[in-house]
């Protein structure tokens, strides 16, 4: 049986922790501002049309609009990568900590069940969807689409 952590090291442990918890947070409303942003700049043109321009937005504003969004979401996406990758060392410290000092591994045994492969259990549900008439008529109804326009939109 290991010695109780010193508590300097329970110290560190806590902060690590809080600080780990800070960064999910961050990340929480990071997300919540790009998803805000790309919604506003997929929606402004068609708000401008349902409140009563009757004619259809000028191409290059619409050109300008999807690089506007094609950038947003690059950036989004290296912020969420930078996210990911401050946690992931976060978590690294928290590991080590808990292998030192504790006897109870919390995070360490939470990432070890979340790693577990859980798809041989979800399998016969998608096999289910797959035979079911509504998936089906999807199915039917794109290769339809397809047919008479050339592009399947769904």
């Amino acid at each position: 049986m290991r010695k109780k952590p010193e508590q300097p090291t329970l110290e560190l442990y806590k902060l690590a922790v809080e600080m780990a918890d800070r960064v999910s947070a961050r990340r929480g409303t990071a997300n919540q501002f790009y998803l805000s942003l790309e919604t506003l700049i997929l929606g402004a043109p068609i708000m401008a049309q349902y409140l009563g321009s009757n004619s259809v937005a000028h191409p290059e504003l619409l050109t300008a609009l999807s690089v506007a969004g094609v950038l947003v979401a690059i950036v989004w996406w290296l912020q969420l990568r930078s996210y990911r990758e401050l946690n992931s060392a976060k978590f690294k410290v928290i590991n080590e900590i808990e292998d030192h000092h504790f006897e109870v591994k919390v995070f360490r045994q939470e990432w070890l069940e979340l790693k577990q492969d859980r798809v041989p259990r979800w399998r016969p549900r998608y096999l289910l969807c797959a035979s079911s008439r509504p998936c089906q008529s999807s199915f039917a109804l794109r290769g339809m689409h397809r047919r008479y326009t050339g592009f399947t939109p769904f």
